[in-house]
């Protein structure tokens, strides 16, 4: 990613060069992001595809400032994790428009990429980047928050809500919390209760990121209303691809 390093790198030695004196500037502003999920995104999380297709100019120019505006190193980790978590969001929005109408992500089909979450359509600062780089590589590995599995979504009926507002640095701890207890206490994405557990197949999938600092139950119960018992048996519930629309 040579273009998005010289830029990180390039902001590095200005901000020493300045004293420190550029942490004052703000990051980016999410507001086109956050207006258009207000405007097609329910309480519920169900999208209204047609409506982003409406207003793919603004979709697509808040996704033009995203390209032109990478996270800068002196950016607060919160900004930058914001940043990724809204550009994940935006450009899974855009990959369903570009192919609506559909039943299912799964039925986005590109040569030489093994699934929709490997088309490197996303243009960022010069550099080509893929859904799956974004979630694995950065969001994954850089910010190692077990909370972004709730935050981000695969455009499904089994994956997490989409939020109807965008992600802001100011507030994104009390997002990540709360989209992660709506999660957990959504009947038909986990069905939990002291003597038995059926959960999303997203704490199958991403055990290791559950299990840093203890356990998937230990994981659930800091968050769920209905706290799973010592020794309860999890398992895992079939996970529904069918696309989160209207």
């Amino acid at each position: 990613m040579p273009h998005l390093l010289q830029t990180l790198l390039l902001s590095f030695v200005l901000l020493a060069a300045s004293g420190g004196r550029a942490t004052a500037q703000p990051g980016f502003a999410h507001s086109a992001w956050d207006a258009l999920l207000k405007k097609h995104v329910s309480a519920k999380g169900v999208v209204d595809y047609r409506g982003f297709i409406r207003d793919s100019v603004a979709l697509n120019g808040y996704l033009g400032q995203l390209a032109a505006s990478p996270p800068r190193e002196k950016w607060s980790r919160d900004e930058q994790m914001a940043w990724w978590l809204n550009a994940y969001n935006a450009y899974t929005v855009q990959l369903i428009a570009r192919h609506y109408p559909l039943k299912s992500i799964n039925d986005i089909k590109q040569a030489g990429a093994r699934s929709p979450w490997d088309i490197p359509f996303i243009a960022l600062d010069g550099t080509r980047f893929t859904l799956n780089h974004i979630e694995h590589e950065i969001l994954r590995k850089q910010f190692a928050d077990p909370r972004v599995h709730f935050a981000i979504v695969c455009a499904s009926q089994s994956c997490p809500k989409l939020a109807a507002e965008a992600f802001e640095a100011g507030k994104l701890n009390g997002q990540l919390d709360r989209l992660t207890r709506e999660f957990l206490d959504d009947p038909s994405r986990n069905k939990i209760t002291a003597r038995q557990a059926e959960v999303s197949q997203i704490f199958d999938w991403f055990k290791e990121d559950f299990t840093k600092k203890g356990t998937v139950p230990g994981f659930i119960n800091q968050y769920a209303t209905a706290k799973i018992a010592k020794g309860t048996k999890v398992g895992f519930l079939a996970y529904d691809w069918g696309l989160n629309d209207k």
